[in-house]
């Protein structure tokens, strides 16, 4: 069974930072394909950053030089760094896995950024 857990966020003022977490497990994650995604009201879903199983990045143009994202592939976990915090930034932020070879990827549960004084 996949599961893919995700930790971290909250209501930060602007400027702050903050760090999100995922945990996978029920997949082989060093080879998996990693991202993070978030969706704002009346938005659709939208990349944020994501990670190869080599460790290439690449980030949506909104959120470079800001957020790092990263893997730890002896913990299963995936992290996103984000600095300097907009209150555009004000989404639910997804994780979601891609293992190579499968029909299907697999998303967490979902977590709530709020950027507000």
């Amino acid at each position: 069974q996949v599961q893919v857990v995700q930790s971290g966020g909250g209501l930060v003022q602007p400027g702050g930072s903050l760090r999100l977490s995922c945990a996978v497990s029920g997949i082989t994650f060093s080879i998996s394909r990693m991202g993070w995604y978030r969706q704002a009201p009346g938005k659709e879903r939208e990349l944020v950053a994501a990670i190869t199983s080599g460790g290439v990045t690449n980030y949506a143009d909104s959120v470079k030089g800001r957020f790092t994202i990263s893997r730890d592939n002896a913990k299963n976990t995936l992290y996103l760094r984000m600095n300097s915090l907009k209150p555009e930034d004000t989404a639910v932020y997804y994780c979601n896995a891609q293992p190579p070879r499968e029909p299907v990827d697999y998303w967490g549960q979902g977590t709530q950024v709020t950027v507000s004084s």
